[in-house]
């Protein structure tokens, strides 16, 4: 098999097992733009365009309650402003062209970042891969949805709101192979849960980002300079 199609295959396969969580919140989002008065057309063009999860709840509940185009902007913006910090991280690990770049932008999402990361995977395939097993069965999910309408309920109901979570949890038990992973993770989840209480989702999870990369930097720096006045003294 050619070697594009073959990390695209593995990066694919690796999200399957999220499609539990995310087809249930696909379907909900579609019911929740319906009601606010979107038409199946705008509903659809919405997951293709925008590709946010999150953020189309949102903007779904703002057409709902009348909400300004800058006020609907604004909150997306806020949503999803945590994908800058993605793809920094990305480009450290995945080299990318300039074209490879904007399409790997604009189907980035939560889950394909964190199995990419996890995986270890350096190409850009791969990386593809795991956005596409996002994006079809998000879509279509959405279509299914928009065209069920009131029928499909809440997916907490369903008891499928807990797959992402510990779908995280599980990609991010690997990546902490010392103490100071251990501490930078629960130091950047404390503070992640503390903002969210009084800032959107998006917000809390770029503050947490960018102090515990800087808390990591810190505690990395120290940790090689301790390292390396050992060598010292030992010679």
């Amino acid at each position: 098999m050619n070697p594009f199609f073959r990390d695209l295959t593995r990066g694919f396969r690796a999200v399957v097992p999220l499609w539990l969580g995310l087809v249930p919140f696909a379907f909900a989002y579609a019911v929740t733009a319906r009601n606010g008065g979107l038409d199946f057309v705008e509903t659809q063009l919405m997951s293709v365009l925008v590709f946010a999860g999150g953020a189309q709840f949102s903007a779904a509940g703002l057409f709902a309650a009348g909400a300004t185009g800058v006020e609907i902007i604004l909150t997306t913006f806020l949503l999803n402003v945590r994908h800058v910090l993605y793809g920094l991280s990305l480009t450290r690990h995945v080299p990318m062209s300039g074209a490879q770049r904007l399409v790997a932008a604009h189907f980035l999402t939560d889950e394909a970042y964190g199995v990419t990361l996890a995986s270890g995977a350096s190409s850009f395939a791969f990386l593809l891969g795991a956005e596409l097993s996002v994006f079809v069965p998000w879509n279509l999910a959405t279509c299914a949805g928009a065209l069920a309408g009131q029928v499909i309920p809440d997916p907490a109901r369903l008891g499928v709101d807990f797959v992402f979570p510990l779908a995280f949890l599980a990609l991010l038990i690997p990546l902490l192979k010392g103490w100071t992973e251990v501490f930078v993770a629960a130091f950047s989840g404390l503070l992640a849960l503390a903002v969210s209480r009084v800032a959107p989702g998006g917000v809390a999870v770029l503050v947490a980002g960018v102090a515990g990369s800087l808390l990591g930097a810190l505690l990395t720096s120290h940790e090689a300079a301790r390292t390396e006045l050992s060598r010292e003294e030992a010679s």
